[in-house]
């Protein structure tokens, strides 16, 4: 069978997977303090071990619960947010999580007066210092900060376009260009935390790349 050309494969790819995280967990992402602080919300839950849709389903009920800024998590008790979590399914991690939403909850009204706008500010608009500075919220490692990343490039455009290893890691398994310019062009005009989005989804799941590739063919 000839190669598909990447063009037709990038296209079933954004057809296929083009929603963002933020988008499926009902976030409306704005560059004002509370739907950044239940990104950040998101991107602590997305970057456990665990799989995606129970995250996003975690934070529905976060959010749901009345927990969607950091005055409000932090004024819930450690059993609200502990039943918020086993509601969407996140029961492995749920204690440890609580406590860490909590504390990190805590840390951006004292630090950030709850805008994480100058998180960014106090990174002076830079891609590493912000990835740093997200790193000091408990439960927040280096998978945690480009989750965050990948997905605030929307209303942060000067982060973009933000396309990290995972993203890559998708990129290589459709035979797609590996570098964030060369994808940026081929996906067209698509936002890039939509293509960031795309391609992490194929990254984690195996069947994905073959079944794309059918769809570019036909």
């Amino acid at each position: 069978m000839a190669a598909t050309p990447r063009r037709e494969v990038m296209r079933a790819l954004l057809d296929a997977h083009g929603r963002t995280y933020a988008a499926e967990a009902g976030i409306r992402l704005r560059d004002t303090p509370q739907p950044l602080y239940r990104l950040l919300v998101l991107a602590c839950l997305l970057s456990a071990r665990i799989r995606a849709d129970i995250a996003v389903a975690s934070a529905k009920e976060l959010t749901a619960a009345g927990m969607r800024d950091p005055r409000r998590m932090a004024a819930a008790t450690w059993q609200q947010r502990v039943d918020a979590l086993g509601r969407g399914g996140y029961r492995r991690y749920d204690e440890r999580t609580a406590t860490q939403l909590g504390d990190g909850a805590t840390l951006a009204t004292d630090r950030y007066g709850g805008d994480l706008r100058k998180l960014r500010d106090q990174a002076g608009g830079d891609t590493a210092g912000i990835r740093r500075l997200l790193q000091e919220f408990p439960g927040l490692g280096p998978a945690g900060a480009d989750i965050f990343l990948r997905e605030a490039q929307a209303v942060w455009p000067e982060t973009a376009p933000y396309l990290d290893a995972k993203a890559l890691q998708g990129a290589r398994t459709l035979d797609l260009p590996t570098t964030p310019a060369a994808l940026v062009r081929l996906a067209d005009g698509t936002e890039p935390a939509v293509l960031a989005a795309a391609l992490v989804r194929v990254a984690l799941d195996k069947k994905a790349p073959e079944a794309l590739r059918e769809a570019a063919h036909s």
